[in-house]
């Protein structure tokens, strides 16, 4: 590195702004490609399809870069890490329908809300498992760290929680017998009982909730998190959310601040 004692003041200032630069420190967000940090098994939110990351909040996310003029790639890893791994820069963004609870805004800061948390407790037609009460004693599986997990442990306390890193690997031991239930996001566990007739799957129960979703930022990244704000603002507006929700969430009703015009 120069002696800065020795260089003049223009240069000096040329020399703070490459080395404020080469650390991140600058730049419009609008410059470089954005790391987003998603998942790649988890139908219809955030999954991998013949190589292209797609799903509900994905789409959703896509159609928001474009109207804000961004560029966005799409990394596949577990949801257990996710946060982890915005908050230490790692993605730009994490988007997975992650709830926006008190606990994970310590770690991060999210978007305004894009939509809310909805939970499905499933298990085969023969389980025995119809609701919460049913689950008293039985191994019910869930991803770690996920609302389902913490839904769990407040509303069966005497279930035993059995905890994978991501939804494939929570589904194959429901199918398996390897845990009696599980709890997923309720569009997922639909998707799973539609789409694995032969395991006989099905949604006992259904669990609504005020908890909004939202995309997740390393804290005090406000300029991006400005952006895709109003991101989705023009796609609540021009009606690109209820394409989107139709497109993956046909079933489920749109809430009314997610109407056009509203």
């Amino acid at each position: 590195m120069p002696d800065v004692k020795k260089l003049p003041v223009t240069g000096l200032i040329a020399l703070l702004v490459a080395t404020l630069t080469a650390c991140g420190g600058g730049g419009d967000v609008g410059e470089k490609t954005l790391r987003v940090g998603t998942l790649s098994d988890s139908k219809p939110n955030a999954y991998q399809e013949n190589g292209v990351f797609t799903g509900f909040d994905n789409e959703l996310l896509k159609a928001i870069a474009q109207k804000e003029g961004l560029k966005v790639e799409f990394v596949a890893t577990d949801f257990s890490a996710l946060l982890g791994q915005v908050a230490n820069g790692t993605f730009d963004i994490g988007s997975s329908a992650i709830a926006q609870t008190d606990a994970r805004k310590k770690t991060v800061d999210f978007s305004a809300p894009y939509n809310y948390q909805a939970l499905g407790i499933e298990a085969k037609e023969t389980a025995g498992i119809t609701d919460e009460n049913s689950l008293a004693g039985k191994r019910i599986g869930v991803v770690q760290g996920t609302v389902s997990d913490s839904w769990l442990a407040s509303n069966a306390p005497t279930a035993q929680a059995v905890r994978f890193p991501n939804d494939a690997a929570t589904l194959s031991a429901l199918k398996t017998g390897a845990v009696d239930g599980a709890v997923f996001d309720q569009a997922t566990a639909e998707d799973y009982a539609k789409n694995n007739p032969d395991a006989k799957l099905k949604v006992t129960k259904a669990i609504t909730t005020t908890i909004p979703h939202g995309f997740a930022f390393r804290k005090g990244n406000t300029e991006l998190i400005d952006k895709i704000n109003d991101g989705i603002k023009k796609v609540v507006a021009d009606g690109t959310w209820v394409k989107v929700h139709d497109q993956f969430e046909p079933t489920a009703p749109v809430p009314a601040e997610f109407k056009p015009g509203q």
